[in-house]
């Protein structure tokens, strides 16, 4: 009896070990794909720049993820860049729906929502880390090594910097190939967690085993069709799927444009935009997915419950958002595009760059090599501002002699754009500010949201389901988001960048007005209207019985059942002694 026990403590411990390990395996993995493509979303712009290359076009490289003037060199050279983003696509797409799958198939019910947790931290640990490196990797420039960048007259905050994205795709290569290795040690299919004695572990360990014999003989076309007609005859998941499909077409806008935001709207470089958003929104989420398990662990949330939870935490959040229509900055004042050369306002997509200070000077329209003169107005170029001498080099060149700065024979300019001002770096803090608030509530309601997937199709589903919905979510939002919403960023721009064949590039400028209603209208009415199906859910979860909830019911009326016999039998032995004992008595 002592060694039935031990046997069956040893294999719990491994048991518990091996699903652990798995688990650790796979929160690394989460790191690290989520760290990949943090990267790559924050890198966007570098990559624009360095290809002089319209939104759209970039936005088209990031959607690969899911699935221009043959004069210049390296013209073409961003294709390669959208072959590595779809090659890392087809190589991530597993991770999620067979990781979930493997963690709620073998880890107790009430213990898989914290063990989603923890991945879902990974998830959100690896962009922690993407960002801070794309925050150094923007700070370095493209061609460090092979220029002396004591003599660039750029900095970071300038729209024609390009960072050193290159180095950091070498890093996160390295770390995929990493947290690949642990797999290759793990076993098929370990023990389910909580099984107590020895005989359910070898009973099923014998079911596993005649399910793969089974799924090897059938093959994985018989169960398919069946599977997939379930799934589709499914009103709550066909309903999660679409939620999921809209507000995946809001947040994929929202975090692969957020850098350029900031930028465009507050005057950032393009690494301190990173940096915070690493800093502001990252540590919140992650604190918000673990409470949000540990409320579903501790309090033994049902599916309802977490329906009901996930919704009006994710109503709150929404309703927060908007507040971030009153954090605004106007457009940097930059003569002749979006102000006159006098200060006062023009038509934004009139540009009128020469005026009679600048009409002599033969100066190229096209170029953009912006100064920030004396008067805080900001010029296209220092030929365009009336400049006539500079002293010094590099970025600390200053130009004098500026006749459309002033009156004064020594009006004179520095490079780059003009300052937003103190009004505009407080709104910013604002603006950051809810965005960490709004990003913490919304993740309390994400394991709640995401157990409410995970419970509302079979277990023999589950695979499949979750395969499926991740499919959706990148085809009908991963892949045309960023295509459409770049085009209509691109819509917005005030002054293009030219090539050397005098094609547009890059866009240097954005109407920050216009880029703002886009940026936070589209996402707004799109997460607005995802709220219809999950109010039909809710209503749809009051008149029905899940399946992970009928068979948890069964299992308490089984063993009710067994408990009562038990009871029963117990009664009967105790009223046969006493019985034996009056017989007895009466004898004597």
């Amino acid at each position: 009896m002592g060694d039935t026990e031990e046997r069956t403590e040893t294999h719990k411990i491994r048991c518990l070990s091996k699903l652990k390990m798995f688990l650790l395996a796979i929160t690394c993995a989460y790191v690290a794909k989520t760290l990949s493509g943090s990267y790559m979303n924050s890198m966007l712009t570098q990559i624009e720049r360095q290809f002089n290359i319209p939104t759209s076009v970039v936005g088209f490289i990031n959607g690969s993820f899911e699935i221009e003037c043959v004069k210049e060199v390296k013209s073409l050279m961003w294709v390669y860049v959208l072959v590595g983003n779809i090659i890392r696509g087809i190589g991530e797409t597993p991770i999620m729906p067979l990781g979930i799958s493997y963690i709620e198939d073998f880890a107790k019910s009430e213990n898989s929502p914290l063990y989603i947790g923890f991945i879902e931290t990974g998830a959100i640990i690896g962009p922690l880390i993407g960002l801070l490196l794309a925050s150094f990797c923007a700070n370095v420039y493209v061609d460090t090594g092979s220029v002396n960048t004591e003599d660039l007259t750029i900095t970071p905050t300038d729209t024609r910097w390009v960072g050193a994205w290159w180095f950091g795709f070498l890093v996160c290569a390295g770390v995929n190939l990493l947290t690949a290795i642990p797999f290759f040690f793990l076993p098929k299919t370990p023990p389910k967690e909580g099984l107590t004695n020895n005989a359910e572990i070898v009973k099923n360990d014998q079911e596993e085993k005649q399910k793969e014999v089974k799924k090897e003989k059938d093959g994985i076309t018989k169960d398919f069709l069946p599977f997939l007609k379930s799934l589709l005859c499914n009103p709550i998941y066909m309903l999660f799927i679409l939620i999921s499909v809209i507000q995946f077409n809001a947040f994929v806008n929202m975090i692969s444009f957020m850098p350029k935001y900031l930028e465009q709207q507050y005057g950032k470089s393009s690494s301190d935009a990173i940096f915070l958003i690493g800093i502001y929104n990252l540590p919140p989420i992650c604190i918000g997915y673990i409470v949000g398990g540990l409320i579903m662990k501790k309090f033994k949330i049902t599916v309802k419950q977490a329906a009901h939870i996930g919704c009006w935490f994710s109503l709150i959040e929404y309703l927060l958002y908007y507040l971030c229509f009153l954090m605004i900055c106007d457009n940097s004042p930059v003569a002749g595009v979006t102000t006159s050369y006098e200060g006062t306002h023009q038509d934004l997509y009139v540009e009128n760059i020469l005026t009679g200070c600048n009409m002599n000077c033969n100066c190229p329209t096209k170029i953009w090599d912006p100064v920030c003169g004396e008067n805080g107005l900001s010029y296209m170029s220092a030929c365009l501002a009336g400049c006539e001498t500079s002293v010094g080099t590099g970025i600390d060149m200053v130009f004098q002699n500026c006749s459309c700065i002033g009156t004064s024979g020594n009006s004179s300019a520095v490079l780059g754009l003009c300052d937003k001002g103190h009004d505009c770096s407080l709104m910013l803090q604002y603006f950051l500010i809810l965005s960490m608030t709004s990003s913490f509530i919304y993740s309390l309601s994400a394991i709640p949201g995401y157990m409410v997937l995970l419970r509302c199709i079979k277990p023999e589903e589950k695979s499949l389901g979750v395969g499926l919905h991740t499919f959706c979510t990148r085809v009908f939002a991963g892949i045309p988001a960023p295509i459409y919403f770049g085009a209509l960023v691109d819509s917005t721009c005030l002054h293009w960048g030219t090539l050397k064949c005098g094609e547009s590039g890059a866009c240097r400028i954005y109407d920050s007005t216009n880029f703002r209603y886009i940026y936070l209208g589209l996402p707004a009415a799109l997460r607005g209207s995802s709220y219809i199906p999950a109010f039909l859910i809710l209503a749809i979860l009051r008149k029905r019985r899940l399946p992970g909830e009928e068979a948890s019911s069964g299992t308490v009326l089984v063993e009710a059942k067994v408990t009562g016999k038990e009871n029963e039998c117990k009664d009967r032995h105790q009223n046969s002694k006493v019985s034996n004992n009056d017989e007895w008595k009466t004898k004597l």
